[in-house]
């Protein structure tokens, strides 16, 4: 079926500003009110599936209540009879969205990356108080005024609508992939958390130019974000200022908890790291990260830590070269750590005298042969140097086989 000429009998198209594979975006003309305005214009295949089309009717009237200057307005939605074609009409953006600019750029200007995803933040902080998830932040949906300079939020609601679909095709739908967090790909209900992590892909890739993890397939993505850290941006651009780069990392947290409680409370540490300063939310959450995995974090006696990394975490966890214990139950004192049992104490015992009984064999073997380099021997001459080594080597595996 062709393009309408016309919508409703009000919207005038003038124009293709792009495609995806759910929908098609023209630009009209408002012949009522005489003004611009963005009409998408749904897949013709979509409007075979009821489900689909009731979901898409109930978030377009939630879109349409966000009014936020960081959020594309929704002005109208319907069915178009004459073209059988279902369509939201939008506030129209005069200017590029953010994947234009990095197919143009690679990479965005920290500070203009740091505003972009500030207003980004602050209308995702709105949304998600009137109970609005967006479901699919990714560049594609994030637009630059080329009047303003200011980032308006573009398709809400339009995700979860085909979330369900049996038409949903894989990439026409949810996003691109890159962009979804762990919990959408494990089929998980979407929260505000997960468009904190979503945004935060987009923010690392406007600094370093590349995403988190790189990757072949969705399966391979899938594992990649169980399991594989994630690089810090300074090593892909290293004038990126280390707490603007611990923020952006907090985002992308593999669990929820250790993520911003915010869209509000990232758009703060992100500033704060544009200065090369951390919020006490990165500080609180960086502690909580390193705590989840386990991390050693080492230090002087009294001293502090040569990275700077680490010296922005609380000192509890490097003062000591140790993590701090787990809170017990309810977030009391720390649970006590029961003793070794008499079996456990036995066999560490008995380990400890056959590693010194080794170790005085070794010793007098090397004395020996010290003594006998002298005495034009075959044998290659051991210095004090080597035998203290090997002492220390051994001390080291018995304090090993203590623990």
């Amino acid at each position: 079926m062709s393009t309408p000429t016309e919508v409703m009998g009000r919207y005038r198209v003038d124009g293709r500003l792009g495609a995806g594979g759910m929908s098609t975006v023209f630009v009209a003309m408002d012949t009522v009110l005489e003004r611009c305005v963005a009409v998408k214009l749904l897949a013709e295949h979509l409007a075979e599936d009821e489900a689909f089309v009731t979901r898409f009717r109930r978030e377009a009237l939630a879109a349409a209540r966000l009014q936020h200057p960081n959020i594309v307005q929704v002005f109208d939605s319907g069915l178009d009879e004459p073209s059988g074609r279902h369509f939201i009409v939008m506030e129209y953006v005069n200017g590029p969205s953010c994947a234009d600019l990095l197919r143009d750029h690679d990479v965005l200007d920290i500070e203009e990356t740091v505003r972009i995803v500030r207003d980004a933040c602050h209308g995702l902080d709105y949304a998600h108080r009137a109970g609005v998830v967006h479901r699919d932040v990714k560049p594609g949906n994030l637009l630059v005024s080329s009047d303003s300079g200011t980032l308006k939020l573009a398709d809400f609601g339009i995700a979860k609508a085909a979330e369900q679909s049996r038409i949903t095709q894989v990439g026409s739908v949810l996003g691109t992939a890159a962009y979804l967090s762990p919990e959408q790909a494990r089929g998980e209900e979407s929260d505000a958390a997960s468009d904190i992590y979503s945004l935060g892909v987009c923010t690392y890739q406007f600094l370093a130019g590349r995403l988190p993890h790189e990757y072949g397939s969705l399966t391979e993505l899938a594992l990649k974000q169980q399991s594989d850290p994630v690089e810090p941006v300074t090593i892909f651009r290293p004038d990126v200022p280390p707490a603007l780069d611990r923020a952006v990392r907090i985002c992308l947290e593999r669990d929820t908890s250790i993520r911003y409680a915010s869209a509000l409370e990232m758009a703060e540490a992100l500033q704060a790291g544009l200065n090369d300063e951390d919020t006490e939310a990165t500080l609180r959450l960086r502690a909580m990260a390193a705590g989840a995995s386990a991390e050693v974090v080492t230090a002087p006696t009294g001293g502090m830590p040569a990275d700077p990394a680490t010296r922005a975490l609380p000192s509890s966890l490097w003062h000591t070269g140790r993590v701090a214990p787990a809170p017990g139950p309810g977030g009391g004192p720390p649970r006590p750590q029961p003793p070794p049992r008499r079996g456990q104490r036995r066999r560490r015992t008995l380990t400890s005298i056959a590693v010194l009984a080794a170790l005085l064999v070794i010793t007098g073997l090397l004395l020996l042969l010290f003594t006998l380099g002298d005495g034009g021997t075959t044998f290659e001459p051991v210095s004090e140097d080597t035998v203290e080594d090997q002492i220390r080597g051994l001390k080291e595996l018995i304090r090993e086989n203590r623990r």
